[in-house]
């Protein structure tokens, strides 16, 4: 009866451990992020992005991120760069930064969607740098138009949402998972129990169908 019930709490044990919590987030905390670029037809591979460049859990905030030179950069094609963000790894496809048939300085305008301790989604655009964010950061003007000056460097924004809704239909398939778990394990209890009983039943049954019929068994 002890290895059934210790049986039982592992499961339940079990059970509790399967929450993501290596994905979990606190606010403030760091969230990973690397970048991958892309000149002409030659991609880079994705390198991780230092601490004072990513976002950070629940926190809106405007950071300078270095672009380097690309290998064979001419000018007269567009740069791109592409984002993963968090250890979901959740994917910003390319995002046009140099060359984009545009007068203005680029921001890079990343959302990102969060509930309670996950990261649910990031979607990020392209947009002109407000007039106000050039009037702040002047050099940025001066050397993004620079063609001998490099690393170059474009504004990001990280704009946090929470989200409060729930996912009913994932909450559901987990509560019947679990329940079908537990059916299972308690079926078993409740079988090693009968059998103990059905056992214990057919000894006393065969004990006295052994006694001779209008007597007691004599011992000597």
């Amino acid at each position: 009866m002890g290895t059934n019930r210790r049986t039982i709490i592992s499961v339940l044990l079990l059970l509790l451990s399967l929450s993501p919590n290596s994905l979990a987030y606190r606010p403030g905390d760091l969230v990973p992020m690397s970048k991958m670029g892309q000149y002409h037809s030659s991609r880079t591979v994705w390198h991780d992005m230092i601490g004072r460049h990513c976002p950070i859990f629940a926190v809106n905030r405007e950071v300078l991120i270095p672009i380097p030179k690309p290998t064979g950069f001419t000018g007269a094609d567009p740069y791109k760069l592409s984002f993963q963000v968090g250890r979901e790894k959740f994917l910003i496809p390319w995002l046009l930064v140099i060359n984009r048939k545009s007068s203005e300085v680029p921001l890079i305008d990343v959302h990102l969607r969060y509930s309670g301790s996950d990261l649910h989604g990031v979607t990020a655009k392209v947009i002109d740098m407000p007039h106000h964010y050039i009037e702040i950061h002047q050099d940025i003007s001066k050397h993004f138009w620079d063609p001998q000056h490099w690393p170059k460097h474009v504004l990001v924004r990280y704009t946090w949402e929470e989200q409060s809704d729930i996912d009913v239909a994932s909450g559901f398939y987990v509560l019947f998972g679990s329940g079908l778990v537990l059916s299972f394990v308690l079926s078993i209890y409740i079988l090693q129990s009968s059998r103990d009983k059905l056992a214990r039943f057919m000894r006393e049954t065969i004990a006295e169908s052994s006694i001779p019929a209008g007597g007691v068994a004599k011992v000597e």
